[in-house]
């Protein structure tokens, strides 16, 4: 076992107004487009289960939206009614069973709605779609320009919808609240409604909600206040950003400065730092070049710039890696995704490689005892239970 003053940073408690993580590490929100009217279903409930059993210090539950008509798809998750608090609150009661502290994506789709599920195509629902029994969605933004070509117009969005969609999220909010959620995550990435708003790409407008950069902050910004005013004072707001579209003419990485030091006085206390997706039908540009760490570069900044706790996210898939991050300054947690898929217990994998669970004490004891026995048997027949075959390689 590490002693405690030897402790990697990855395996440190981090304290955010009244909620304490057991680690720095976060499962990130991944879509599932498993729901049924929005609600949850088995799938995503075992899907859950294993994210919290695996040992991270918080899981953010997947991008969820707070009206049936700004879903992306059909598969998605909703808080647009009461009926949807029960099975979320039974699930964050679960996942607390293994002490992961829990968050909930809330978001709105905007221009991006009328999608298909992503394993499903993941371009416009056509009408394939809706005679397989898809509800055909209608998507808005802040001004009629396409995600792409072959994409649904979007509206653009009156005053009154404007105003209706800040009442959205602090009612979506209020349910995430009644479920249990410890923290909540707003969705201010990847072209959704509230990112698009920011992104002259997207946001064309010539009143009150567009042109200038102060007016493109207007609605995200109004969002956050709206939010701050029904939540506890103990309970973080997260908000995920794409800090560069990636693209001339575009939303820039000062841009996200002056965002960011907005953001902390309205009461968000982290950015959880990705990029792109505003001209994609994915959740990232397609055509940025991505390695190991691709994104921490927009962390660092951030964080160094407007004194802002931040996470970085993107291809990082080592604890050492990891750990080298939070010992070099340039994120406060790391968000993990994919891999995470991938392995759902590579938080404990983490902890039983750097030594700060040798014996699996700390996994799930059905488990942990079946394991430590596992190795013990490996290492009395000369095999390296810490080989790298179990982990992924280091990241330069």
């Amino acid at each position: 076992m590490v002693p405690r003053s030897e402790m990697p940073l990855l395996f440190r408690p981090w304290t955010v107004r009244g909620v304490t993580l057991k680690n720095r590490i976060v499962v990130s929100p991944m879509g599932t487009y498993s729901a049924e009217d929005g609600r949850l279903t088995p799938f995503q409930f075992a899907h859950y289960q294993r994210m919290a059993m695996g040992g991270a210090g918080l899981v953010i539950m997947e991008q969820t939206f707070v009206t049936r008509a700004g879903r992306v798809s059909n598969g998605d998750p909703g808080l647009w009614a009461d009926s949807h608090i029960e099975p979320m609150a039974r699930l964050v009661s679960e996942m607390k069973r293994y002490g992961a502290k829990t968050a909930i994506q809330i978001s709105h789709g905007g221009r991006k709605g009328g999608q298909q599920r992503a394993h499903e195509g993941n371009g416009p629902i056509g009408e394939r779609d809706l005679a397989a029994g898809s509800e055909r969605l209608f998507p808005m933004g802040p001004s009629a320009l396409p995600l792409a070509e072959g994409w649904l117009m979007p509206v653009a969005m009156s005053e009154a919808q404007i105003e209706g969609v800040i009442d959205a999220f602090v009612a979506g909010a209020r349910r995430a609240i009644l479920a249990g959620f410890d923290l909540l995550e707003l969705h201010l990435a990847h072209g959704y409604l509230l990112q698009s708003f920011l992104s002259p790409l997207a946001n064309q407008r010539q009143d009150r909600w567009g042109g200038s950069l102060e007016n493109r902050m207007r609605l995200p910004l109004a969002v956050v206040r709206a939010l701050r005013g029904v939540m506890p004072d103990s309970m973080p707001l997260f908000a995920r950003l794409s800090v560069t579209d990636w693209i001339d003419g575009g939303w820039t990485e000062e841009d996200s400065i002056v965002l960011a030091r907005e953001l902390r006085a309205a009461g968000v206390d982290l950015i959880d730092c990705s990029s792109g997706g505003n001209m994609r039908a994915g959740a990232t540009n397609s055509n940025l070049a991505r390695g190991p760490g691709y994104q921490v570069g927009l962390s660092d900044r951030l964080r160094r710039e407007t004194g802002m706790p931040t996470a970085a996210v993107g291809m990082i898939r080592s604890a050492g890696h990891a750990e080298r991050l939070l010992q070099e300054g340039r994120a406060d947690l790391i968000c993990i995704g994919r891999q995470m898929l991938f392995n759902p217990f590579w938080a404990r994998h983490a902890a039983w490689q750097m030594g700060v669970d040798p014996g699996f004490a700390d996994w799930p004891e059905p488990y942990g005892w079946w394991l430590d026995k596992w190795a013990r048997s490996l290492a009395a027949a000369g095999e390296d239970p810490l080989g790298p075959e179990h982990f992924p390689p280091e990241e330069p």
